[in-house]
């Protein structure tokens, strides 16, 4: 039994001490709001835990939203690059989804077309990737799509936590040449601009 307390203690020191080294071989021992990403110049930051908020980003009186949250950088996304400006500028990221809009509507709210996930239109680069909470985040998370090709897309995102990678790809299928499917179970739908 003491053999076992032993390295049951020994391991749960190893995984913190590489858990805690982790952030630097990502990205070279980042402090909240360095930089460590970026899709088409628009910055992806670092925000260690997801927790942290450093204050709010308002651009000319429109809200962008907690630094350095993950809902921050799709807005920010949105704003800098598409011009866009949601009609709802509020709420965290699983209020990006609407369960009442049907596949291909317009989610009013956050004025861009709501996909849902299977979906007849497939992903494409710019979509927002919407999340559904876990019992350890109620709040859901959002990205946003930077590559996709036929068997998989891959996400840029900020604040996936202190130890989550700025990208992440996932698995793609196309049932019967209809229903396209990203294979995660969380991902509720995806968002688009009108006319992408």
């Amino acid at each position: 039994m003491k053999t076992i307390a032993i390295i049951l203690g020994l391991s749960i020191i190893s995984f913190f001490s590489v858990e805690k080294i982790r952030p630097n071989i990502l990205y070279g021992n980042p402090k909240i709001g360095d930089a460590i990403d970026s899709l088409n110049n628009v910055l992806v930051y670092y925000n260690d835990h997801v927790s942290t908020i450093v204050g709010r980003n308002v651009h000319e009186g429109y809200n962008i939203g907690l630094k350095y949250q993950c809902v921050e950088f799709v807005k920010r996304y949105y704003y800098e690059y598409y011009n866009h400006k949601m009609p709802d500028s509020y709420g965290h990221a699983l209020s990006f989804f609407n369960p009442k809009c049907k596949d291909g509507e317009l989610n009013k709210e956050r004025n861009l077309l709501q996909y849902t996930n299977p979906s007849i239109s497939k992903p494409q680069v710019g979509d927002l990737i919407i999340m559904d909470a876990t019992l350890i985040n109620s709040y859901g998370h959002v990205a946003i799509i930077s590559a996709v090709n036929d068997t998989e897309i891959e996400i840029i995102q900020q604040n996936p936590g202190p130890y989550g990678p700025s990208r992440e790809r996932f698995k793609t299928s196309n049932k019967d040449n209809s229903l396209w499917k990203i294979d995660n179970e969380r991902i509720l739908g995806w968002l688009r601009m009108q006319g992408e």
